[in-house]
């Protein structure tokens, strides 16, 4: 399961998460999560959560979501915060959060790096304290959900579909692509089945997405090539709002109206995995 997309892109729609978790006392709009390049470095931070408000006493916080034991991490992080803090000069404090599925994934860092970890500003999450609900914390549930053991996913999902919306924001998106990484021997129909909400589910834009497909897969094979041109259509705007617009990805989108259908299909499954425009590109160049 590509654990560390699914925090990406939970952290993107819910800054306040990070907050909640590293018990700091601002708003979720007030921080923005993004990917940021280190000026002349070869290095990007790829989880970067910046302050909104002028408040200099506002920290940035670094986010890396590790979940393989890799006993070079702290080296490489504490080098890209010194980097970006050198290169950068933000002029603000700052926290690294490190998420780890469980303590045995941890390593220690290298000798050189020992002082580092003394620092107040390192705050290691650990998800394995997360595998039950809280109560206390709606928005923390949906760590739960990727925290939990398989045998409890559909439970929890299906409390969290019945709750709806957390913060305002409608979550069905988000559990049914859980599910999707966390039950992938289950077809999307048994998914829906489970949840037990076949009405209300059929309103969102997953199973809708599914029962266009169904419908067009039932037409004509003159209608392949309409559904190829929707599908460029459909990945262009996604590819867009991921990235920005910027000439890298503009070449890039040039080489989709030479693809097959089943190739463009398979990339909008990729699409969740990827952190930049150079994934996007390594992707076509593998196909």
């Amino acid at each position: 399961m590509k654990t560390d997309s699914l925090f990406y892109r939970l952290f993107q729609d819910w800054p306040v998460l990070a907050l909640e978790l590293l018990k700091l006392p601002y708003s979720g709009d007030s921080y923005r999560f993004v990917s940021e390049e280190i000026k002349q470095t070869g290095f990007r931070m790829d989880g970067l959560f910046k302050p909104n408000d002028q408040n200099p006493n506002q920290p940035i916080i670094f986010a890396e979501v590790q979940y393989q034991s890799d006993n070079e991490l702290y080296g490489r992080l504490f080098t890209e915060i010194t980097l970006y803090l050198y290169r950068q000069k933000p002029a603000r404090p700052w926290i690294a959060m490190v998420i780890y599925p469980d303590r045995q994934t941890e390593r220690p860092a290298g000798i050189e790096f020992e002082a580092f970890m003394q620092l107040p500003q390192l705050q290691r999450i650990y998800l394995e304290d997360y595998q039950q609900a809280s109560a206390d914390s709606p928005l923390q549930s949906l760590l739960s959900l990727i925290a939990c053991q398989d045998r409890q996913t559909v439970e929890l999902a299906q409390k969290l579909v019945k709750q709806r919306k957390i913060h305002g924001i409608d979550i069905l998106n988000f559990v049914e692509t859980v599910l999707v990484y966390k039950l992938p021997q289950l077809t999307r129909e048994e998914i829906k089945t489970m949840l037990g909400l076949d009405t209300e589910l059929k309103q969102t834009r997953f199973y809708q997405e599914i029962a266009e497909e169904e419908r067009r897969e039932g037409r004509q094979e003159g209608r392949q090539e309409g559904r190829q041109e929707e599908s460029i259509a459909l990945l262009t705007r996604l590819l867009r709002r991921k990235f920005g617009i910027q000439p890298e990805l503009e070449i890039a989108l040039k080489r989709l109206p030479g693809m097959e259908l089943t190739m463009l299909e398979n990339l909008a499954e990729a699409i969740l995995d990827f952190k930049n425009v150079s994934d996007l590109q390594n992707w076509l160049d593998s196909q």
